[in-house]
């Protein structure tokens, strides 16, 4: 299993907006992988979170989630669908939790990119703003190896 270090800094050569934002891996286990990212680089003018921050830390969340499951880091992974719903401001430090697929889910896309070498999962996303949830988001992540 990848150390949240190696994760960060995966993320920060292959997507540069990573390094802009901040973006911290701050839990990978077996429940969720955590990601995190400082306010004070990802405020809008208001001194809330930018919704654009937050669902980018999403859709990472997500992304990490999928890459990290499949063990290849030579896979495509994109997003092909994606919808976010903002409840309350985030005014503290971003935080999104993606938890991890069941067995079932993980066995049906192993078995697809096998056979296929191409294979789709939709994951959830979850953001907080410190103990609050204050997004969610549900995104179709595409597998192509």
């Amino acid at each position: 299993m990848q150390t949240p270090e190696q994760i960060a800094a995966f993320f920060h050569e292959k997507i540069p907006l990573t390094r802009a934002m901040g973006v911290q891996v701050l839990q990978w286990d077996s429940e969720a992988l955590v990601l995190g990212a400082p306010l004070s680089l990802n405020f809008n003018h208001l001194g809330t979170a930018f919704g654009g921050s937050l669902t980018a830390l999403a859709t990472l969340c997500g992304y990490g989630v999928l890459w990290l499951e499949i063990g290849n880091t030579d896979a495509h992974v994109v997003i092909r669908k994606s919808e976010m719903s903002f409840r309350h401001p985030v005014r503290h430090d971003l935080r999104a939790v993606c938890r991890r697929p069941s067995r079932e889910a993980i066995a049906e896309l192993e078995s697809d990119l096998k056979r296929k070498r191409k294979a789709r999962i939709t994951l959830g996303v979850e953001l907080y703003d410190s103990d609050t949830l204050a997004a969610t988001f549900e995104g179709v992540f595409v597998a192509v190896i």
